[in-house]
């Protein structure tokens, strides 16, 4: 007997699914897409309509092979790729490439695995939707064009290998922009007032802030000491109460930001540990700009927060989709199963579960309400108020359960919870008053989470596009996500008490940084270079309107190939147009000035293996020319911010540190950073230290220690056989032999191995075969 094939795009989902149907349907897996664009051909064919030139790559062969076979053996295929526009194009891939018949193929859909949501799928089919497949088209036909047009522009322009995207630039962008207001910044200084009053019982205090700051050191002093004297009273206590409310439930952007933020996670971090749950059916689909939820889940959590918190804490709500192109899943990420709080599996998942639970039981959850006390002190005739302001919680509704994060805190909102008993009136004694210096604080550096918050604001991108479109600028070292020490900064206090002003001088440190966006030379300089002779592809409402196109596309209210065509007849113009320019000088170089000694020009540029100094300029038709000097910039210079004088100390290096062993010390700066070189072998120098600096004591402790780990390395070696060798690694000993490593059987003692026993071990590991590893869609959209 026949069966039914059901076709998903994850071994993961197809096990999860094969749980709920019969013997009836038999499940398998493409592996994500079976079909693409050719890997390194342009692959479009802009004399045929824009015609995409797609093939079956290598490692998909086989699978096609077999999902070919067993459609022919089953009586109807179910195409049940995720039902976003991705997962519509692959269903439509497959219709394709494995020549299924129509009247036997139906398209299902559902955006939870669930047994419910599968029957309710197959009883429900329907026909593969080309609007979505066209907008999927249009978008990897855009995207493809812009790539491979740009590209070559910059290799020739600024240095190979580079590469351009529509939605990846403008990530760049922004976080160059934000760079460049870091660096313009100026912080201004002011003085925060605090004072501590002592109620008439003598010994309760009342903490109060001036209600405006002071703008520096003369106008503190001068407040101070119109304060010795003055009378303090109650001139005002007002009480308010107020309300807030949860959040709504979680759309793709929401959950990248809220897990970057409470659990630390990386926004792909993220998407992989969601697609785990999707595919083990504890989440609905986890690609959506949806706060939808359906009466199924509002039933479910209503019943879970009456049974474990009571009436009074339950409070029905409707949250609507705010963004109009909203195309993904229709329903926001929730639980499948409101009556799961716990699930098993693995760290992470559990705390992304936990998370998800949390916020969708919430957001059907009262509304937590406050009493906010304000109390005004008054003194002499002076216009400003010491406020007092506290917040005490009357009835905590959702926030029995969860509370939104912020991004960034506000280091000058006081912290306030239960104020004393006071009356109007009432007269205060002043025990004492602090003014602290303050400074502006400068915009914030993106973290993977905020910047995608703003991606969504302008409207570029969609749920799916967010994670890879981050990952990309990475990976293309155009933005590293890295740590930063903060720097040392004095600030002054002045403290009237007892009748006398002190003045102090206190040290802090600021600007530390963890996990924020940073932009790299050849970031900046490509984004200038594209931003200069591409402003349109730049430009933020562009690409937010062409996510516009790609939706009208999706509801069939535009035609894909005429929306392309638009773009590249102006496009393609402005390429060739660029390409035909000739400039003596590359892209991004910046001249510093001349050296003082030798008269030379000195330049900062972007070189093959990053940025780079040169002294001197080359002569190519004079063969007897002095040759320009090259030097690399040290971690944490840049072209953009570089100094003349910090260039010239590079040609320094290298410099001959001391000797050892009767051997020189060189320190250097190379393409992995500053190193010592000795004795033919080459030793990183830590950031502590500098390679301009560095003495010849700290030189010999960096390379003993260097000869102390690999001592340490080495477990066994074995005379007559350079070849191999038992070392110890990151997760304990193995046999290394010509560049290959072999587990030790676990019970073995690693010294006790023979040149025999390795022979052996390394025979038997090479007859065994490969491990199969899977690729899931979710690896190529998260």
């Amino acid at each position: 007997m026949q069966k039914n094939l059901v076709i998903v795009e994850s071994p993961a989902k197809a096990k999860t699914i094969e749980k709920f149907l019969g013997k009836d349907y038999h499940v398998m897996s493409s592996y994500g897409h079976i079909r693409d664009l050719k890997t390194k051909d342009f692959s479009i064919d802009l004399k045929n309509n824009y015609a995409p030139q797609y093939e079956v790559p290598a490692d998909k062969k086989k699978v096609v092979s077999e999902l070919k076979t067993a459609a022919k053996d089953s009586s109807q295929v179910l195409l049940a790729s995720d039902e976003d526009r991705e997962g519509e194009a692959i269903a439509w891939h497959l219709a394709e490439v494995l020549k299924l018949k129509p009247d036997s193929t139906k398209r299902i859909v559902f955006h939870e695995i669930t047994k419910t949501a599968i029957l309710d799928a197959l009883e429900n089919p329907r026909d593969i939707d080309i609007n979505l497949v066209n907008a999927q088209q249009a978008r990897r036909v855009l995207d493809r064009i812009v790539g491979f047009e740009l590209s070559p522009i910059l290799w020739r322009k600024v240095k190979p290998a580079l590469s351009a995207g529509r939605v990846q630039s403008v990530a760049v962008r922004l976080i160059v922009e934000r760079e460049r207001e870091i660096n313009a910044f100026v912080s201004e200084p002011s003085f925060r007032v605090i004072a501590q009053f002592l109620l008439p019982d003598g010994s309760t205090l009342l903490k109060a802030e001036l209600n405006r700051r002071l703008k520096d050191k003369k106008e503190a002093l001068a407040f101070l000491e119109s304060c010795q004297n003055a009378s303090f009273v109650i001139d005002d206590i007002t009480k308010k109460p107020i309300r807030k409310s949860p959040a709504p439930p979680f759309t793709t952007s929401t959950l990248q930001q809220e897990a970057a933020r409470k659990l630390g996670f990386s926004v792909s971090q993220t998407m992989i540990v969601a697609q785990h749950l999707y595919e083990s059916g504890y989440i609905t689909y986890m690609r959506t700009d949806s706060f939808n939820l359906s009466n199924l889940a509002l039933g479910t959590t209503k019943e879970e927060i009456l049974k474990s918190y009571g009436d009074n804490y339950y409070k029905f709500r409707q949250y609507h989709t705010k963004s109009k192109g909203a195309q993904e899943a229709h329903e926001a990420i929730r639980p499948t199963y409101m009556s799961q709080p716990k699930i098993e599996g693995n760290a992470q998942e559990v705390k992304l579960y936990d998370l998800i639970y949390k916020r969708t039981i919430a957001c059907q959850m009262a509304d937590a309400e406050l009493e906010r006390t304000t109390i005004s002190i008054g003194f002499g005739d002076a216009k400003e108020r010491f406020v007092a302001v506290g917040e005490v919680v009357t009835f905590d509704g959702f926030l029995h359960v969860y509370m939104e994060s912020q991004d960034d805190e506000n280091e000058n909102e006081q912290e306030n919870g239960l104020l004393p008993p006071v009356k109007l009136n009432e007269k205060l004694s002043l025990k004492e008053v602090v003014a602290t210096e303050r400074f502006t604080q400068r915009p914030p550096r993106y973290t993977e989470a905020s910047l995608v918050r703003q991606l969504e604001e302008l409207g570029i991108g969609r749920p799916s596009t967010y994670a890879p479109t981050i990952q990309t600028i990475q990976n293309r070292e155009y933005v590293v996500r890295e740590d930063r020490e903060g720097v040392e900064r004095s600030y002054e206090i002045l403290t009237l008490q007892s009748g006398k002003i002190k003045e102090a001088i206190k040290k802090e440190k600021v600007g530390a940084e963890r996990n924020k966006l940073f932009p790299t030379d050849i970031g900046m300089v490509v984004n200038d270079f594209l931003m200069e002779y591409f402003p349109d592809v730049m430009d933020y409402n562009f690409t937010a309107s062409v996510e516009k196109d790609f939706d009208a596309i999706a509801e069939g209210k535009k035609d894909w190939t005429k929306a392309i065509d638009q773009f590249y007849k102006v496009f393609h113009p402005i390429v060739e147009e660029t390409t035909a320019l000739k400039s003596d000088r590359r892209v991004g170089e910046r001249l510093l000035g001349t050296d003082p000694i030798s008269g030379e020009p000195v330049f900062v540029k972007i070189g093959r293996y990053g940025p780079i100094a040169q002294l001197g300029e080359a002569n190519p038709e004079d063969k007897e020319a002095k040759k320009p000097q090259f030097a690399s910039l040290m971690k944490g210079q840049s072209i953009e911010t570089i100094t003349l004088e910090e260039t010239l100390k590079l040609f320094k290096l290298p410099r001959v540190v001391g000797e050892f062993e009767d051997t020189e010390m060189v320190a250097g700066v190379g393409r992995f950073g500053p190193f010592i070189r000795h004795a033919g072998k080459f030793i990183s120098i830590p950031k502590t230290l500098s390679p301009l600096e560095i003495t010849p004591e700290e030189a010999i402790d960096l390379i003993k220690e260097k000869r102390k780990k690999e001592e340490q390395r080495f477990i066994k070696k074995f005379e007559g056989d350079t070849v191999i060798e038992i070392l110890n690694g990151r997760y304990g000993p193995y046999i290394a032999s010509e560049g290959k490593n072999y587990r030790i059987p676990k019970g073995t003692q690693p010294e006790s191995l023979t040149l025999e026993d390795c022979k052996k071990i390394i025979s038997e590991a090479a007859s065994q075969p490969a491990k199969k590893r899977t690729s899931a869609r979710s690896k190529k959209k998260s």
